[in-house]
C-alpha cells in the first residue's frame, strides 16, 4: 500500500530513540574504489518527493554495485546521479515487490538508461491476473514496468526460496518470495525477503511484508534464519510485520526507509496525529537491544 503526504515536509534535528541513537546524514559516494574496511558498504537513499519509498545501493569491497528497489519515478534522477558517481555499472538489481514507491525508479531508468548499464534484474513478481483480482489499483504500475522491460529487451530472473546468489564475497539469500495464497494486503504480503551478508555483517530486507506474510515466514523452515545485525523495517516501519517477527530478527540496527512525517506519525497536527502505526513499532524496537536507527527522512545514510 502506498502512503504519502503531498503537503507536509519538515526538518527536525537528529534525536535519540530510547537508548538507541539516530544516525547522522552521510555524503554521496566519491568513487568506485575498494573499501579499506574489506566489507560491503550500504547506502539508504532519502526520498526526493513527499512520498515514502524504498531505495538501497550496495557496493562490494571490489566496487561491484547492487541496487535494491530504487524508489518512485521522482527518485530516479537522484538515483541516476548516485549510480553515475559509482561508475554507472549495476551488476544486480533486486525488486522486492511491484509497488510504485519501490519499482518506478527502475522503470524510468530502463526507459531512459543513458550511460547506465544494468545487469541481472531479480524479483518474484505476482501474476498480472492475480494483481487484477486482488489489487487492481497496482495494474498500471506493473504494466508500465513490464513494458519498460520489453523496451529494453530485458527479463526478470525469477527468485526461489532458499536461493543463494554470491557476488564478490557477498551472499544474497532468498528467504521468502511471492505468496499468492495470501490475498489480504496482497502485494505487500508478496514482498521478497532477502538476507544479505558478508564476513562482517548481515542485513535483512523485508520490503513491505505484512503480518500474514511475516507469520508464514516465521513458521517456515527459514524462520530460524531471520537473525541479522540490521533489519529494513517492513512497510516503512508501520503496518508491516508484527513484533514477534522483529524479536526473531533481534537486530542491533534498524533501517527505516521512512520520511519524517511518517517517522513521527504526523498528519500535520503534530507527533501522533496520523493514522499510521510507526510510534507503536518504535516502542517495539525500544524493547529490543537496538543500538542505532538509520532514518531516511534525515537524509542519506551510509553503513559500512
Amino acid at each position: 500500500m502506498k502512503i504519502y503526504r503531498r503537503d507536509f515536509l519538515h526538518h527536525v534535528s537528529c534525536i535519540g530513540l530510547g537508548s538507541a541513537l539516530i544516525s547522522s546524514c552521510q555524503s554521496t559516494p566519491k568513487n568506485k574504489g575498494p573499501h579499506p574496511s574489506g566489507n560491503f558498504t550500504l547506502w539508504q537513499l532519502p526520498s526526493q518527493t513527499p512520498s515514502q519509498m524504498n531505495s538501497y545501493v550496495l557496493q562490494t569491497t571490489h566496487g561491484t554495485i547492487i541496487v535494491i528497489d530504487g524508489g518512485t519515478a521522482g527518485d530516479a534522477p537522484y538515483l541516476r546521479g548516485f549510480l553515475a558517481a559509482l561508475g554507472n555499472q549495476v551488476e544486480a538489481w533486486f525488486i522486492s515487490h511491484p509497488h510504485s514507491d519501490h519499482v518506478d525508479a527502475l522503470t524510468v531508468l530502463l526507459n531512459h538508461p543513458g550511460d547506465l548499464a544494468i545487469g541481472t534484474i531479480y524479483s518474484s513478481l505476482p501474476e498480472e491476473t492475480w494483481i487484477e483480482q486482488y489489487e487492481p489499483a497496482c495494474l498500471t504500475t506493473c504494466r508500465e514496468f513490464q513494458l519498460a522491460l520489453q523496451k529494453s529487451s530485458r527479463e526478470v530472473s525469477e527468485l526461489t526460496i532458499g536461493q543463494l546468489i554470491q557476488i564478490d564475497g557477498v551472499c544474497f539469500e532468498i528467504l521468502a518470495v511471492k505468496n499468492p495464497e495470501i490475498t489480504s494486503n496482497a502485494i505487500n504480503n508478496s514482498s521478497m525477503v532477502m538476507k544479505v551478508s558478508d564476513r562482517e555483517k548481515s542485513v535483512l530486507f523485508t520490503g513491505d511484508l505484512g503480518v500474514e506474510g511475516g507469520e508464514k515466514l516465521l513458521h517456515s523452515s527459514y524462520g530460524t534464519q531471520l537473525h541479522a545485525d540490521y533489519v529494513q523495517m517492513a512497510h516503512h516501519g508501520q503496518n508491516g510485520v508484527n513484533e514477534r517477527f522483529y524479536q526473531a530478527v533481534a537486530p542491533r540496527f534498524c533501517l527505516w526507509p521512512t520520511p519524517l512525517w511518517l517517522w513521527d506519525c504526523d498528519n500535520g497536527g503534530g507527533k501522533g496525529s496520523g493514522p499510521w502505526d510507526t510510534l507503536n513499532v518504535r516502542a517495539w524496537m525500544d524493547r529490543l537491544p537496538v543500538q542505532k536507527h538509520y532514518i531516511s527522512g534525515f537524509g542519506l545514510c551510509k553503513i559500512e
